[in-house]
């Protein structure tokens, strides 16, 4: 799973969260760093309201949190969303001992990206696409 660290990078260099069911976040500066939390239909919903969007959390007794706006929540994507944000520069994700390689294509110019788990890889080849597309 992506860290809160890399997940703050992505959201720092511009990667927009369009909520969708299933998606994991954090709420960090919340004493809740630590937590991880998944968007359901009975649980954890994304309401609009007219001062913006919320995520609400539905019946969580346990602690004193009804909602959060969308900005306060950082977005944690899994593998396959960060591979489907790469777009058409994805070529592959290759496993090698203990790291992963992916390589994109911008331009005609391929480029590797490597580090120890699959979903790092991808979020640092989507941080570059993000660099050179400002």
């Amino acid at each position: 799973m992506l860290g809160v660290q890399l997940a703050w990078q992505l959201k720092t260099a511009g990667l927009a969260w369009k909520p969708q069911l299933g998606d994991r976040f954090a709420i960090p500066d919340r004493d809740l760093d630590d937590e991880v939390f998944v968007l359901s239909n009975m649980t954890i919903q994304v309401h609009d309201r007219p001062e913006g969007r919320i995520i609400g959390f539905n019946g969580t007794t346990e602690w004193a949190l009804d909602d959060v706006e969308l900005d306060e929540a950082l977005w944690l994507p899994r593998e396959d969303q960060l591979r489907e944000l790469l777009g058409g520069t994805f070529r592959s994700l290759h496993k090698h001992q203990d790291t992963h390689t992916v390589r994109t294509e911008l331009l005609g110019r391929p480029q590797d990206f490597t580090a120890p788990t699959a979903e790092e890889a991808y979020a640092a080849a989507l941080l570059h696409l993000l660099a050179v597309a400002l």
